[in-house]
């Protein structure tokens, strides 16, 4: 099954998870959106699942591998006929690194996800992804 239609195509993006934390990935692509942070991700490509795309897109953009756990509530507009839909995704191999349109990486505890400049579509599914981390970080085991 795939998410993307005749009227929009899907950006799925991922709610990464370690440690109790939140990983922030600023972008450096394109112009308009440099500097500016987001959850991680891109789009559907045909044929291919929600699910599938946002580990095929994690791994090409940070080099880890990842295992999708649920959607976060709810589809942003991007720019026109683009969505975007939100996944929380727990981090299984890999330290992730900027390889594709990011420049830098952050884990961010639950009070510090203000401490970056989100992409406006972002905020609300970063608000919903915050809800899940606990108030003080983990240290040691992943998950």
């Amino acid at each position: 099954m795939t998410d993307r239609s005749a009227d929009h195509v899907v950006v799925v993006a991922g709610a990464v998870y370690d440690r109790g934390r939140l990983l922030a990935a600023r972008r450096s692509a394109p112009a308009e959106l440099a500097g500016r942070w987001e959850l991680p991700g891109g789009k559907l490509e045909p044929g291919e699942s929600a699910e599938g795309a946002l580990v095929r897109e994690l791994r090409e953009e940070l080099g880890v591998e990842t295992e999708p756990l649920e959607r976060i509530p709810g589809e942003w507009p991007l720019k026109p006929g683009y969505v975007l839909q939100v996944w929380t995704a727990r981090l299984l191999s890999g330290e992730p690194r900027p390889l594709q349109d990011h420049d830098e990486l952050r884990w961010l505890s639950r009070h510090e996800l203000d401490s970056v400049d989100w992409l406006d579509q972002d905020r609300p599914a970063v608000a919903e992804a915050g809800l899940r981390l606990p108030a003080v970080p983990v240290d040691g085991v992943r998950g």
